[in-house]
């Protein structure tokens, strides 16, 4: 769920502007999963942009108080929510931790790196949301470990309907900065895809695992 309808814009647009976020409609990419898709995103991009991830981590860290209150301990989901998740604690002045998508085969064998106690509570930062599978991975490592997960705040979802049951099925909260139904009202209000495209957009979105550019 979006907080702010002009923060998910904002977003939108400065993702599209530094090319964490590319709509290719007649050329779609190809995912790790064999779906054809007409968006690729790489949110990691943002860390290069001081401004940028000022921005969004500082949008992040108030919705998240707004939302959750202070937790006491930020967790980033590795890789891809490490550095944001930082950034987010750091604005915040909490502690930081991260869940791997496994535990480590050698040394302390840990999947929760950093500090944190039975009990504590946490607000997990992820940086993309699709099926939500390895989001809600690390949300079962953290409450194995029996730390209280409070929600979840993403920069961006693709809205599909199964990451939204899978949210619903473990009960937990998702707020997002911005979706994918921000991302083409922006794209559209500022001619970076045409209504031709935009319908096709809307298409994959309805059924990413079926979808044909032609």
């Amino acid at each position: 769920m979006i907080f702010n309808k002009e923060t998910a814009k904002k977003t939108a647009e400065v993702l599209l502007q530094i090319n964490a976020i590319k709509l290719s409609p007649s050329e779609p990419f190809t995912w790790a999963s064999g779906w054809k898709s007409p968006i690729y995103c790489d949110n990691r991009i943002l860390l290069s942009f001081p401004p940028i991830r000022n921005y969004i981590s500082e949008a992040m860290a108030k919705q998240l108080e707004a939302k959750y209150g202070k937790p006491d301990v930020i967790a980033g989901v590795a890789t891809g929510a490490i550095g944001i998740g930082m950034l987010v604690a750091d604005y915040l002045g909490l502690p930081f931790i991260y869940v791997r998508p496994d535990a480590k085969g050698h040394g302390r064998k840990n999947q929760i790196e950093g500090f944190i106690e039975s009990g504590q509570n946490v607000v997990v930062v992820e940086d993309l949301i699709s099926t939500g599978k390895s989001s809600l991975n690390a949300v079962k490592a953290l409450k194995e470990a029996n730390i209280k997960v409070k929600g979840m705040i993403a920069i961006f979802t693709y809205g599909f309907e199964v990451a939204t049951e899978n949210f619903a099925k473990e009960d937990i909260d998702l707020q997002t900065l911005s979706n994918y139904d921000s991302l083409l009202e922006q794209a559209l209000d500022t001619n970076y895809i045409s209504e031709k495209e935009l319908k096709a957009l809307s298409e994959w979105n309805s059924n990413p695992a079926e979808w044909n550019a032609n």
